[in-house]
């Protein structure tokens, strides 16, 4: 009698999806950690299985075919549904299991999200947590990964994105440099001194509010060191070589000892919002349901954040 071999058919879609969603046979076995030959391997398996081809390959790029489309519509409803079961069967809705994978900025990330994250390892113990530390906009299908946190970005609309606190700012000098100036009385002053540039976020000018104005004062600044580390901005603010824009709550302990003044107090950047952002999905796992809890509760009360002003 022929031995007929088991086919898992979740994993061979689960294997089609990522080709598609990579762009390439490499990329999906990139993400899954497995080898090119293994992912063609079960594309043509699942071709076989359903009689029909899926993508037409050349040298350079995949290209669904109709019946590739309908079948990557069918197969994103199989899986989610698939981890659904997996969600409510498999263990307790409060306990998620599996890999969470996040893309935090380095400085929020290395910093001031690390004891709620321990807090969220600690209690939920069959869950890990792949924690990236990048200042790049997240390309969730090409990166795999399940969420990200950016700061001061702007919302993009194919995402879902969550505010969950703001970092406000603030204007700040070493104590040398401003003896070397007139000291700045109006917003205007500040054009005549030397500038360090957190280009994420300021590069050629600046915006000042005065209280609760929304009609901002708009400076421009000319830089003698442009960079998009945030330690780096306020690293060289502490040398003396200019003044920048940082979050108070890398600096607040610089102002309290005297290392750095708080520069106009009474004009503020606008703060920068802080986002979860993750793909929109028809299912959602409970390790990503469970730390967007938690995000939106812990957030707002970390050191130098702020709950959202209306």
């Amino acid at each position: 009698m022929k031995r007929t071999e088991r086919i898992d058919r979740v994993e061979l879609m689960r294997t089609f999806v990522r080709i598609v969603e990579s762009g390439s046979l490499s990329g999906a076995a990139r993400q899954m950690e497995t080898t090119q030959a293994t992912v063609s391997r079960r594309l043509q398996s699942l071709e076989t299985l359903l009689g029909v081809r899926l993508l037409l390959r050349t040298t350079h790029a995949t290209k669904l075919t109709d019946d590739g489309e309908r079948c990557y519509q069918h197969a994103r409803k199989v899986i989610d549904s698939w981890l659904a079961l997996e969600d409510e069967v498999g263990q307790s809705e409060d306990e998620p299991v599996g890999t969470l994978r996040v893309r935090a900025p380095h400085a929020f990330g290395q910093e001031q999200l690390l004891v709620p994250l321990s807090q969220f390892l600690t209690r939920y113990p069959q869950l890990s947590v792949d924690w990236m530390l990048n200042d790049r906009t997240a390309d969730f299908l090409s990166d795999n990964i399940d969420c990200a946190i950016r700061v001061g970005a702007e919302i993009d609309p194919n995402t879902v994105s969550v505010l969950l606190a703001e970092v406000p700012r603030c204007v700040v000098a070493a104590p040398s440099l401003l003896a070397q100036y007139t000291a700045p009385e109006t917003p205007e002053d500040l054009c005549a001194f030397p500038w360090i540039a957190l280009k994420s976020f300021y590069h050629q000018h600046i915006e000042l509010f005065e209280g609760m104005s929304e009609q901002p004062k708009r400076i421009a600044i000319s830089p003698r060191l442009s960079t998009d580390s945030l330690y780096v901005t306020r690293n060289m603010a502490l040398s003396g070589l200019g003044l920048a824009v940082v979050s108070n709550w890398t600096v607040e302990e610089d102002i309290r000892e005297g290392r750095l003044i708080h520069v106009l107090p009474g004009w503020q950047p606008a703060a920068l919002p802080v986002h979860l952002v993750y793909p929109w999905s028809r299912y959602y796992p409970a390790r990503l349901r469970r730390f967007l809890e938690m995000m939106r509760e812990v957030m707002p009360q970390i050191a130098g954040m702020r709950k959202p002003i209306p």
